[in-house]
């Protein structure tokens, strides 16, 4: 990795010399410029990685001017600024500008060396984020982790990303099923095309065949001229639909035909028109509980089940979650302007021992929170909102050596396969992989469960 680019700004030539002399001979790449002109002058999107500059420049100029010009041309640049007529009110006024640290004269080498290696890191930690949003399509974060379940699912991603097979995508609310797909797309030769997401639940059912499938001029009181439907919208790219389950059934009925035609025909229209799109479902349900309750069509189950990626809850995921955090908080300081460097030791532990119900969306939200409210510049435990801070890690009971406190081998089984279920989410297939059975074997046993229930 190269040494950060560094641009100082200051009029002062004896100290300009000696700050360059001694960032260079630290291994920084190092320019300097003595006017608040020349410093706006060379200042872009990806010219430097760290502004210093003196907040007095001149008697008729100051280094407020670099921190504004640098807020409306790279708002993710830091800017390091120092002093000798510092006061706090001085360090605030910067600060709420926009700088990133503050520092006074006379100038420490070790103290200016430790603030430009901090700051070239944030703000190439932003850049790399950005990167990552451009080649998600615009996605919000990335698949952050090395948990083995992550990993899993991350691996069939890959293996189907190139095809055009239909893929479920199922999993928890909050744990990044439109992720999912946004990245299934952004690896498919599909790239180059539309990504276009749809929340069914959102959709008006009066409204479902014309804002999907289209509707011709005339068809009914509002349709004032032709209008393309979605699945026609996202021709050559992906239509990711959402909350899947959510469709109601005469409506399932028509989806299920122009899966199996690859068509849609408009409303009012007579003739259909061929799709060109990459179809990616999801769903927090379990479709196969639904369709068993005849909520939705098990012939569209299997249509649309022929890959299913199972997102794992984050509670599944060990230190997946402190590496979601240091996303978070980036993005946080970025969204907050503020400059929250890191997490502490304990406040990591409440992030971990903490079940997150509402997964990744959850912890983002706890950041955001946290980082509102956290004073310094190290994320505090009493930052967290107030059901994470409280949260403690449980640890199993002892096993008792009174045989009369024992259980039945039947009834530690039983036990475990509803810890397994509630850690999965309730998704019975997931379940069912980690237990290391299969779905049948685990609704017969769900069902023994509820007849014994029932008997007691």
């Amino acid at each position: 990795m190269s040494e950060a680019r560094i641009l100082i700004v200051d009029d002062d030539l004896a100290l300009l010399d000696m700050l360059s002399k001694g960032l260079a001979k630290r291994g920084f790449e190092v320019e300097t410029v003595t006017t608040v002109a020349d410093a706006q002058a060379r200042v872009g999107p990806d010219a430097y990685d760290v502004v210093v500059t003196d907040l007095r420049i001149s008697q008729d100029d100051s280094g407020m001017h670099v921190v504004r010009h640098v807020q409306k041309v790279a708002p993710d640049l830091p800017v390091v600024m120092f002093t000798g007529f510092g006061s706090v009110k001085s360090a605030v006024a910067a600060m709420r500008d926009g700088a990133y640290d503050f520092l006074q004269k006379p100038v420490d080498l070790d103290v200016l060396e430790a603030a430009v290696r901090r700051a070239s890191e944030r703000h190439a930690l932003l850049r790399e984020l950005h990167q990552l949003r451009d080649a998600q399509g615009g996605a919000p974060i990335p698949l952050v982790g090395d948990s083995p379940a992550l990993e899993r699912m991350v691996e069939m991603l890959n293996r189907v990303a190139d095809s055009d097979m239909p893929v479920l995508v199922t999993g928890e609310t909050g744990t990044g099923k439109e992720l999912a797909a946004r990245t299934l797309h952004g690896q498919s030769s599909r790239r180059d095309g539309p990504f276009i997401a749809v929340n069914c639940a959102a959709l008006p059912q009066h409204l479902l065949e014309s804002e999907l499938f289209g509707h011709k001029k005339g068809a009914f009181t509002d349709a004032k001229a032709d209008k393309d439907g979605l699945f026609v919208a996202a021709k050559g790219g992906t239509l990711f639909l959402d909350e899947i389950a959510e469709l109601p059934l005469d409506f399932q009925a028509k989806l299920l035909r122009t899966l199996q035609e690859m068509t849609v025909r408009p409303v009012g229209a007579v003739e259909e028109v061929k799709l060109d799109v990459r179809l990616v479902f999801a769903t927090h349900k379990d479709l196969a509980d639904e369709a068993a309750e005849g909520r939705f069509r098990e012939d569209l189950l299997y249509r649309i089940q022929v890959v299913e990626l199972s997102l794992p809850p984050l509670r599944a995921r060990g230190h997946d979650v402190l590496k979601l955090a240091q996303v978070f908080l980036e993005e946080a300081n970025t969204e907050a302007h503020r400059a929250v460097k890191a997490i502490s030791p304990e406040a990591a532990k409440r992030l971990l021992a903490h079940d997150w119900p509402g997964n990744v969306r959850e912890l983002k939200n706890a950041i955001r929170h946290a980082v509102a409210f956290c004073p310094g510049d190290e994320l505090r435990r009493e930052d967290l909102p107030d059901r994470v801070q409280h949260a403690a890690a449980e640890s199993p009971a002892p096993m008792s050596s009174d045989p009369t406190q024992l259980v039945s081998l039947a009834e530690l089984e039983r036990s475990y396969i509803q810890r397994v279920l509630a850690a999965s989410g309730h998704n019975k297939t997931e379940a069912a992989r980690v237990l290391g059975i299969d779905r049948r074997t685990l609704y017969r046993k769900l069902k023994e469960y509820e007849a014994e229930e029932g008997a007691a």
